[in-house]
């Protein structure tokens, strides 16, 4: 198909290049981390006032109130722990029907070719987006969506920190023990806030795959969308080079036009389910944090706003990569080593679950591209 202009060498270079956002990377793990600190200082605190009875008593009304919300703030971030959802069952389900209500809506094909065609653009189907120039489809596509489903997924994240954490601030002053949230208001939390994020980010990775030419209701795509939303996600070496091998042989088989006999919506519908599991495990680790009071709410915004601009940055590498790859194949030949948004060297290979959607689909009965 010839030479790449310019503008889209360049663009190639910068998927070379890029490395994620150092606030996102770092937030992934902040959550667990904020979780297990907090238990640790407010343990020390309640076991020193236990032990020196006279400064016990000699405290005022406001540090006994500092005291017992340092109790609180152990006994809440323990208490998350002990009473997570169990993605092994309806939480999953409920996730995957949420999924597949949000990322859906309003997401239109035609829309986006008429968006070309009131350009100039000579296109007639989604299919014709991917033989025009990169920056054509950059004049379209815009970027929105590169702070709408972030701040969308904020919102989510610091109402799930304030339903898990909120009881304990009321504990923390008023010693009212009715007020704690119970395990059903914390596992009601992370469920819906698991499946907003995720309904978000398969929309999001969606919106962006339709601005490339690429129909997320197909069968396969809804593959690759699993695999850019596990990319955007991973937060450890490990889990990284999981889902980027996933996003490598789901473009190269795709590029070569698998018959993909065995892939049919059951086989996907299968695959999903199992996503879901693995992701919302993933996601209710990193936000621990979400059950420290205050600050459950901010770690709760931050956390969600910072995974949806992951998943966001994620799906705009992955579809330029495979839309240059696939109109100039000798791109391959000269591409970087590791080049895909990448982990900070702080993040312990530990901190996260290796998750391959591909592994998830051989399981499920449809073909074994690993």
């Amino acid at each position: 198909m010839g030479d790449p202009s310019e503008y889209e060498l360049a663009a190639w270079r910068d998927i070379q290049r890029f490395k994620g956002r150092p606030l996102s990377r770092v937030m992934r793990s902040a959550g667990e981390q904020v979780a297990a600190g907090a238990a640790e200082l407010g343990k020390r605190a309640t076991k020193y006032l236990e032990n020196h009875p006279r400064a016990q008593s000699a405290v005022s009304r406001g540090q006994e109130i500092a005291a017992k919300g340092a109790h609180k703030v152990s006994a809440g971030a323990r208490g998350a722990a002990d009473a997570l959802p169990d993605w092994s069952g309806a939480a999953s389900q409920s996730i995957r029907k949420t999924v597949g209500r949000v990322s859906r809506a309003g997401l239109s094909s035609q829309r986006v070719v008429a968006r070309h065609k009131k350009r100039g653009h000579d296109v007639a189907s989604l299919a014709d987006l991917r033989r025009l120039d990169l920056q054509q489809i950059d004049a379209v596509r815009g970027r929105a969506a590169s702070w709408y489903y972030p701040a969308g997924a904020a919102l989510s994240g610091a109402g799930a920190g304030l339903v898990i954490s909120g009881g304990q601030l009321v504990i923390a002053a008023s010693a009212g023990a009715a007020a704690a949230p119970s395990g059903g208001a914390i596992v009601g939390a992370f469920t819906a806030d698991t499946a907003v994020v995720l309904g978000l980010a398969s929309r999001a990775v969606g919106q962006v795959s339709l601005f490339y030419g690429y129909d997320p209701e197909e069968p396969a795509e809804k593959l690759f969308v699993m695999s850019v939303v596990n990319a955007g996600t991973a937060s450890s070496a490990t889990a990284k080079n999981a889902a980027m091998a996933d996003i490598s042989r789901l473009t190269q088989a795709l590029f070569r036009g698998k018959t993909w006999k065995t892939l049919n919506e059951a086989v996907v519908a299968r695959v999903s389910t199992q996503f879901a599991k693995a992701f919302g495990f993933r996601l209710t680790k990193e936000g621990l944090g979400k059950a420290v009071p205050a600050v459950g709410i901010l770690v709760g915004g931050t956390l969600n706003w910072t995974t949806l601009e992951g998943i966001v940055d994620a799906a705009e590498v992955a579809y330029r990569r495979r839309f240059l790859l696939e109109k100039y194949p000798h791109l391959a030949d000269e591409e970087a080593s590791g080049s895909f948004p990448d982990v900070g060297p702080d993040v312990p290979d530990d901190a996260d679950e290796a998750i391959s959607v591909l592994g998830q689909l051989a399981e499920a009965g449809g073909p074994d591209l690993r």
